[in-house]
């Protein structure tokens, strides 16, 4: 699908960008001190959170893998019975969202040298990538500091604490599938009505109540 196709090639032309001209963990201002181009590496799941190490990294690239089959299969399904527009729309963010990231965790460490705070990547280079095929790590690079300061005192746990929102560093991979989680949320309930909209009919609950039915109808 065209979205599919969109969402791929944006956020995988800006990964390779990054990974080629940025040094690692530096940054570049696109909204003045509120969003950087900020270039890091994440070797776990989504917005930096990790996962358990080498055997970890393997294993949740096998699932992101067996993730998108399934997800795949289910959007084919949902385009043949002719689903509701907007759960096909957004089941097709989350797959191009879980496929931007497979490619990096599958294939980049494979194809780029290591990014380094004063070395850059290089692509292809003589002496083979910085990890093994299935290991590779997620380029990410869009970080919104939008508020920082410190918690107030009267919050529990977190009071004077300082903290700063949003502090996630993530990609356009990521951003799908959030919006798309977002999008399938909004739109379920409407596609359910839409495609048995005879649940929408509550049926009598008591003798009286059927009688009254079945009078009105003229089957009784």
């Amino acid at each position: 699908m065209l979205i599919i196709a969109l969402v791929l090639l944006a956020d995988q032309a800006l990964k390779v960008w990054v990974k080629l001209n940025f040094f690692y963990d530096s940054a570049i201002s696109i909204l003045g001190d509120k969003g950087y181009l900020h270039f890091i590496e994440n070797r776990g799941m989504a917005f930096g959170m990790e996962f358990g190490g080498e055997w970890g990294k393997l294993l949740l690239t096998l699932f992101r893998i067996a993730a998108v089959s399934g997800i795949a299969y289910s959007l084919c399904h949902m385009i043949k019975r002719g689903a509701h527009g907007g759960l096909v729309i957004s089941v097709s963010l989350i797959l191009a969202g879980a496929l931007g990231n497979i490619i990096d965790s599958t294939f980049y460490g494979v194809i780029f040298s290591a990014s380094s705070p004063f070395e850059k990547a290089i692509l292809f280079p003589a002496e083979g990538g910085y990890a093994p095929l299935l290991h590779g790590a997620v380029v990410d690079m869009f970080y919104f500091p939008l508020w920082e300061g410190r918690l107030p005192e009267w919050i529990p746990m977190w009071g004077g604490d300082h903290f700063v929102f949003f502090r996630p560093v993530f990609n356009i991979a990521d951003a799908a599938i959030t919006v798309g989680v977002a999008v399938f949320i909004l739109v379920q309930r409407a596609a359910h009505r839409r495609e048995d909209p005879d649940r929408s009919v509550i049926a009598p609950r008591t003798q009286e109540d059927r009688t009254s039915v079945a009078s009105a109808s003229g089957t009784e």
